[in-house]
Order: structure tokens, then sequence, then C-alpha cells
């Protein structure tokens, strides 16, 4: 495909931006709000952020798992959305919700109970460990409304409605930082509450934005806003089919936050500095991230509403123009990052070591952005979408545990290399991941029609 043809059809990419905007603005919200939320407790100290940091690593392993759920139903809700089939799109809600919610008890149950426990995991350091605990422990209320909020974000974008979690997000969020600020630092009656004010903060916003999504998506009489009947009609074809599809994917999502969760425990066992400048890079890198999720998730949409209308071929020819867009855009957004490593000093009130590591990982991690964009593209855009689940959750998670946990654990702990190498370790995944990518790709065997049947 030539450079002109890339371009050539107008309407894939009108299509594209009209789905995957919302969602790259939506997560660009919800990234400059984790940034402000960083910087904030930043100003609090290297304990602080890191201790908010760690306990936000538990939060993201629980995200990710639901995640698992809500992506693996929302293959389904995109080919119900091509075939116009409303009662498999209110089924599917109905079942990804009623997983989320056993979830979300099962995870805020252990994170009130037992914070000292689980950040104990994460680090040696008896005051982050604390500071941890004590917004873990509040966080954990925000759960089972995060995950009503991504059973019903990810179905509005599977059926092409993508402003109302933008707007719920909006709204959420914004809240998230007036009340960061009141109650991280205190004003008028209200007493600073550190790290345990943004915990309180982020559990207020988080309730806040499931209640929105819930009373507009049913006013709206949006497809998956169905009674208590219709949202428990799943039969045991339906349930075993969802089983079988999407069980990798939550696997895949399980083995992929595991992964990075390890990442993490190798980061904050070798010092806390090192955890604090990996923590940073991660903040500010969601800045300039948010796009490529959002191209991902599009076009997700747009192969999974082709395949379900039947027109296969539009389904590959959309995923032959997304693996060389995303790419081909992503050296842009890499060089973002070389001047917003600049501004740290300016926003992090850390130690110079820690800002000197932040900064040489950005380096790295834009070297890394068009194999991480054709990766996202080829996992969340066209093999999640096609119903490829299997191969995906190996082609995601393999080369994490093979290369790059095992080359950053003998850096560190058997050569005591610098931070930074041992994010080049991180990082060598990418490069492997997306050979294997490309050859699943030109293979064609990536596409299912996960509808048909049921």
């Amino acid at each position: 495909m030539t450079l002109s043809s890339l371009f050539g059809d107008k309407q894939f990419y009108r299509s594209l931006f009209a789905v995957a905007m919302p969602i790259a603005l939506q997560n660009l919200v919800n990234a400059f709000v984790n940034m402000v939320d960083t910087v904030m407790v930043g100003r609090l100290g290297t304990v602080e952020i890191a201790a908010v940091g760690l306990a936000n690593n538990f939060f993201f392993l629980y995200q990710i798992i639901l995640f698992g759920v809500s992506s693996g139903g929302s293959i389904f809700t995109a080919q119900f959305w091509g075939k116009r089939d409303l009662a498999g799109i209110k089924k599917n809600t109905g079942f990804c919700l009623s997983l989320n919610l056993g979830l979300s008890l099962l995870f805020a149950s252990v994170s009130f109970l037992f914070p000292e426990t689980i950040l104990s995991v994460y680090s040696r350091d008896p005051e982050v460990i604390a500071a941890g605990a004590a917004y873990l422990k509040i966080l954990s209320f925000s759960f089972t409304p995060f995950a009503v909020a991504q059973v019903f974000t990810l179905a509005l974008r599977s059926i092409e409605q993508m402003r109302l979690p933008m707007l719920t997000t909006l709204v959420a969020l914004s809240i998230n930082v007036v009340l960061n600020y009141i109650f991280i630092f205190g004003l008028g009656p209200v007493p600073a509450m550190g790290v345990a004010g943004a915990a309180a903060a982020t559990a207020a916003a988080r309730v806040v934005e499931a209640i929105l999504l819930l009373t507009l998506s049913y006013r709206r009489r949006y497809a998956m806003a169905g009674s208590f009947r219709e949202m428990t009609a799943f039969n045991s074809a339906y349930v075993f089919r969802f089983i079988r599809i999407c069980l990798p994917v939550i696997l895949n999502e399980l083995a992929w936050s595991s992964g990075i969760t390890v990442e993490n425990i190798i980061f904050a066992r070798t010092h806390t500095d090192a955890i604090a400048a990996f923590n940073i890079t991660g903040t500010v890198s969601q800045l300039t991230w948010v796009f490529f999720m959002g191209l991902g998730n599009g076009v997700a949409v747009l192969i999974g509403k082709k395949i379900g209308e039947r027109k296969e071929e539009a389904a590959r020819d959309y995923a032959a123009r997304i693996i060389r867009f995303a790419p081909l855009v992503s050296f842009a957004a890499a060089f973002i990052l070389i001047p917003l490593s600049w501004l740290l000093p300016f926003i992090f009130n850390v130690n110079a070591n820690v800002l000197a590591s932040a900064k040489a990982m950005l380096v790295i991690l834009a070297c890394s952005y068009p194999f991480r964009a054709f990766n996202m593209s080829m996992v969340i855009g066209i093999c999640r979408a096609g119903g490829d689940t299997v191969f995906c959750a190996i082609y995601d998670a393999a080369f994490l545990w093979t290369v790059a946990i095992p080359l950053a654990s003998v850096m560190s702990f058997v050569f005591g290399a610098p931070v930074w190498v041992l994010y080049i370790c991180v990082n060598l995944e990418e490069v492997i991941k997306a050979a294997a990518g490309l050859w699943r790709y030109r293979s064609g065997r990536w596409l299912h029609n996960v509808t048909e049947g049921i």
C-alpha cells in the first residue's frame, strides 16, 4: 500500500476520527487529571508520590481485569451492532455488568481490609507502605461505581455513542481536580488530608461518573439500557461463546497487568527514586499516548461493525490502513515527549536524581513509540475486534514475561544498572512483539464472526 493509497479512502478516516477523537479526548482528560493528581501529590514529597503510585498499581490491576471483561464484551457489542441485534447488546451488557460487579466487591473488600499487606508486596519502605495504605483504603469505595462506568463506557463506544462517555468523564474528573485541591491541602473548614484526600476526591468523582452514565443512558434509551429481564436473558450458548472468546482477553489483561505490576515492583525495590521516576514518566507519557488509544479503540468499533455486517473485505482493508497509519503518526507524538521532559523541574517537587532519570526515560519512550503504536493497533484494533483473542493473549503478554521482566530483573538485582537501563529493558519487548504482530496480520487468521449462531 503506497502513501497515496493509504490516505485515499477519505470515508474511512472520517469514520475513524468521528469515533476515535472523542475516545482520545476522554483519555486525554483522564491523563491530564492523572497528571494533575500526580503533581498535587508530588508537592507533598517523594514518599507520597511513590506511595500513591504504588497504591494505584493495585487499582490498575483491578482496572485491567475489568477492562478484560468489558473489552471482551465489546467484541460482541460491536458485532451485534453491525447486525442491529439490540437484544444481543442488552444481554451482553447485563452479563458484563454482573461479572464486573462481582469483581468490584472482591477487590474493594481486600483493599479496605488489607491495604498494608498489598502495599508490602510492592515496597519495603515503611513510610511508603503507611502512606499508600491510607490512600488505598479510601480508594476502595470507588471500585464499584468504576465497575459500572467501565461496562457502560465500552458499550457506548461499541455502538458509536462517544459523546456521553466523554462528557461524563469530563464532568467527573473536573470534580476530582477541584476536590483534590480542597482535600489534599485543605481549604476553609476542610482540613488538609494529604494522600487520603486524593483518594477521597477520586472516589467521589467515580460515583458521579457512574450515576451520570446510568441516568443518561436510560433517559436517552441507548441500545444497552435494558430492563432487568432483557439484561439477564443470556442462555447457555451465549455464556459458553462469551467465555470462549472473552476468557483469553481476561487472562491476557491479567497476565499483562501482572507483568506491569512486577515491573513496578522491580523499580520500587531498586530504590524509591527509581519508582518515583517511573511513575512520573508514565504520567507524562499518557498525555501523548491517548491519541493512539483512541485510534485503536476507534478502529476496533469500525472493524467489529463490518464483521457483523458480513463485510469482511472492508474489515481487512481497515486493518491494513491502521497498522500503517498509527506508526506513521507516532513520530510526531514521540517528538512532543522531548520538550515535555524539559518541563519536569517546574512541575514535580522531587530531587535531581529523579528528574534526571525521568528525562532519560522519556527519550527512551519516544524511540519506542512507532513499535508501541503498531502493537496497540494489532491488540485492540484488529485482533480483539476480529475475535482472535487466543493469539492476542499470547502476543500481548508472552514477550513481557519472557523478555522485559527477566532482563530488567537481572539488570537491577544482579548488575545494579542505572534506572534508564532498566527502562530500555522493559521497552525492548515492543520491538520483538511488533514482528510477531506483523506475521499474524499477514496470515489473515485474525478475523472471526463471534456472534454467528447466538
